[in-house]
């Protein structure tokens, strides 16, 4: 646990060089979102104004311009660890009268590369990690991917994004789309995880607004579609006992759900697959997601950059149900001199 006695720090890289003294000097405030289902985010807000010579400063000044690498690190002295990696990509300067006029710096993780034009391309008897690989590939990305299994045979790239498909290509299996500095990951939701860290009530938390919920949970999940080589209907299925784990729990808010409601199931119909195989993969996918939806919640503690999306982490203190082991879906870290360093942080549960 890293130690929150002494004063938080920040350090700003960009394109490999320290932040200038003077400009370090005129930051108002640095954060940095990360999330698992969007483009992570840092803002650098700082005065742009010289009162000596009366004049505008950053808002001219080539070290932020746009495409510039920027790496935003946070923690405590002796204790920095990197929070994004990223691109400049926007300016927001702000003038108004009577007051110092300010300019917000904002840019993406290098997942903003993928979000860049549309495409349209097809894949062969390729499997959807190739598939992956070959985009990151092509937009300056290293690679970490988890198999996908069998190869699929014809997958079409229709006027997306390569955000946009690559996304629309790990919901089919349950997967997330994240990029680590440099390295894309394509790879299952990471909930089964071993927990990483422990925060509890009274030492850590600030504040946490757990909300439950079965309403969008069903027993079973059917994906059903055509086969047009074979010419045969295909049904991918997955239901209570499917969940990858119940996050230490007893009870998974899917077998609530069915035992309180009784059985469910909702059925989707998506565009021909080849295999049963992959429809049970879809399906799978489709179920796990909807099973994480059952206990979901924001909260906030001091700083901490050992909160990291795609995470499991143990929150204690908050009764037997809401007590247990948290996806963290985002994180916010953010510093001001005024309030120092905190972080902001969402989650969710699929089991009591």
């Amino acid at each position: 646990m890293p130690d929150t006695s002494i004063a938080p720090e920040f350090r700003i890289w960009i394109n490999g060089s320290e932040l200038p003294p003077e400009a370090a000097a005129d930051l108002l405030s640095v954060s940095v979102s990360e999330m698992t289902e969007a483009a992570s985010t840092f803002e650098l807000r700082l005065v742009t104004w010289d009162l000596d010579r009366l004049e505008m400063t950053w808002v001219d000044d080539d070290l932020f311009s746009e495409g510039n690498e920027v790496e935003v690190q946070m923690g405590y002295v002796d204790n920095l660890e990197t929070l994004i990696v990223g691109e400049i990509t926007g300016l927001e300067p702000e003038f108004c009268a009577d007051e110092v006029p300010t300019l917000t710096v904002r840019g993406y993780d290098l997942r903003h590369r993928l979000m860049r034009g549309r495409h349209t391309q097809t894949f062969t008897q390729m499997k959807d990690s190739d598939i992956a690989s070959q985009i990151a590939s092509d937009v300056g990305l290293t690679l970490e991917v988890e198999d996908t299994g069998s190869p699929i045979e014809y997958v079409m790239q229709r006027n997306q994004t390569h955000w946009e498909f690559l996304q629309s290509r790990a919901r089919r299996l349950g997967y997330e789309v994240i990029v680590s500095n440099k390295t894309l990951l394509f790879r299952p939701y990471g909930n089964a995880d071993s927990e990483v860290l422990t925060l509890t009530r009274e030492d850590d938390i600030i504040e946490f607004y757990p909300r439950l919920t079965t309403m969008p949970l069903v027993g079973e999940v059917a994906v059903r579609s055509w086969n047009p080589k074979e010419k045969e209907a295909i049904v991918g299925q997955a239901g209570a006992g499917d969940e990858s784990g119940v996050m230490g729990g007893s009870s998974s808010g899917v077998q609530t759900t069915v035992d309180r409601f009784g059985e469910t199931q909702t059925a989707s119909v998506v565009r021909p697959v080849f295999s049963q195989a992959e429809a049970d993969n879809i399906a799978l996918g489709e179920f796990q997601t909807m099973a994480l939806a059952y206990i979901t919640g924001e909260g906030s503690c001091v700083g901490r950059t050992d909160l990291r999306s795609g995470t499991v982490i143990q929150l204690e203190g908050f009764g037997e149900r809401f007590s247990g082991a948290y996806y963290l879906t985002s994180t916010t870290h953010y510093y001001t001199p005024q309030r120092g360093y905190r972080t902001d942080f969402s989650v969710r549960r699929n089991a009591t």
